[in-house]
């Protein structure tokens, strides 16, 4: 489903018009549909219906609380990076046998505190680690659910900055390595139990073979421990399915079980799989308001009220989202059409939000709505340039409800030392 539809001239997220969010909340602000959300739970559960499984989302992608909530709701465990969101999962209610804890850098405190919260597993990244959380588990009297994150060096054909799957990338054990640490760790290691082996190649992927290349490696990794008598229960496939930016042919969620249970026939294990970007990512605009319009020699530009700090994608890996006018003529109307870059008012010169994008005539307070915004918008942004971030919004059919507030002046400063 699209969430975001015309209706004549005027934008919409299901039942509202997104003219009337802008004059009643300002912009710059980020606007959610629940209708989508709930359709990609759908998809999820449909496609694994049958089959083992469990499925994590993966907080980094959009980790307001409410959002949290609703996908809880639907049955979601959480994929998490760090103790702050391991404490978001607990306020949305997310039990601890439905959370898997990912990242390369966990410290000594956070693996306490999921050891306290009685986690499903851990995803181990390296030697180092798995050697500090037997140490913590032990200092507890505790056992550690342990996976190893293996890195298989398969190309994901993606944007290298969030490629995790090749020997280059700082991700997880050389597959190599992982059968002698497995083997290695079970004697030396009295407070590790080794319950799965997990894998997480990159993210917006819009090619299946990747996925496959990395699933057989993996099959074959366990079955040679389990000719060691080493008995897993999970195997974790992470995320990274893609989305449709700009008309991009991706993947249904179907196809991609598919061929995880198809590689795995024949094995007792349960599917974990940790989708963010293919949850969120459409269910989101970031609408923005233009605050003056500047011509040169080379250039039309649209001088907007969002900027990277808002929405870092397009700056940050020259990412494409789609921008609409939230009013725009129909397009049987629309006599010329001019190129503009989309900039924003942070003081450097990478601040964008897309370049030569054509438009009808713009003009000055008119409303855009960047696309796509759900994934990696408001979960990176900050407050440089000591800019207030944004409101968080959440439509569900007609009523619209404010799951975060614009932050204030005074916010920016809060836990500051403000001196005499």
């Amino acid at each position: 489903m699209d969430p975001f539809l015309f209706r004549g001239n005027d934008l919409y997220c299901e039942d509202v018009a997104l003219a009337d969010i802008a004059a009643e909340y300002g912009t710059p602000c980020y606007v959610y549909s629940k209708a989508f959300l709930l359709s990609r739970c759908r998809a999820y559960s449909q496609a694994l219906a049958g089959y083992k499984h469990l499925v994590c989302y993966s907080v980094k992608a959009a980790s307001n609380v409410y959002l949290l909530k609703i996908l809880a709701e639907q049955g979601l465990g959480c994929d998490i990076v760090s103790g702050g969101e391991l404490f978001r999962a607990k306020l949305a209610g997310v039990a601890g046998r439905k959370i898997v804890y990912s990242g390369v850098g966990k410290s000594a405190a956070e693996i306490r505190s999921a050891l306290e919260y009685n986690i499903l597993f851990f995803n181990v990244e390296s030697e180092d680690e798995l050697l500090l959380v037997n140490q913590t588990a032990a200092e507890m009297g505790l056992v550690a659910p342990v996976a190893l994150r293996v890195n298989p060096d398969v190309d994901p054909l993606t944007h290298p900055y969030i490629s995790t799957g090749l020997k280059e990338n700082k991700f997880g054990i050389p597959i190599v390595e992982a059968e002698r640490i497995y083997l290695q760790a079970c004697n030396d290691f009295k407070n590790i139990n080794f319950v799965g082996v997990d894998c997480h190649i990159g993210s917006q992927l819009i090619n299946l073979s990747p996925f496959k290349d990395s699933a057989l490696r993996i099959r074959a990794l366990i079955e040679k421990l389990q000719l060691h008598g080493l008995k897993l229960d999970y195997v974790d496939f992470g995320g990274g399915l893609g989305i449709n930016y700009d008309g991009e042919d991706v993947p249904e969620v179907s196809q991609l079980v598919d061929l995880f249970t198809g590689v795995l026939a024949g094995l007792d294990l349960t599917l974990v799989l940790e989708p963010g970007r293919s949850i969120v990512g459409n269910s989101a605009v970031m609408l923005t308001k233009i605050q003056y319009l500047k011509n040169n020699s080379e250039k039309r530009f649209a001088i907007v009220d969002a900027g990277m700090n808002d929405m870092v994608r397009p700056s940050l890996y020259n990412a494409f989202q789609k921008i609409e006018k939230i009013v725009s003529p129909q397009q049987s109307v629309v006599e010329h059409v001019f190129q503009y870059d989309i900039v924003g008012p942070i003081c450097e010169s990478g601040d964008f939000l897309a370049k030569d994008r054509g438009f009808s005539e713009l003009y000055k307070d008119d409303v855009l709505a960047v696309m796509g915004a759900g994934a990696y918008g408001f979960s990176m942004s900050s407050n440089y340039n000591s800019r207030s971030r944004v409101p968080e919004l959440l439509v569900d059919g007609a009523s619209v409800t404010v799951i975060r507030a614009r932050e204030s002046y005074e916010d920016l400063v809060r836990g500051e030392n403000l001196g005499r």
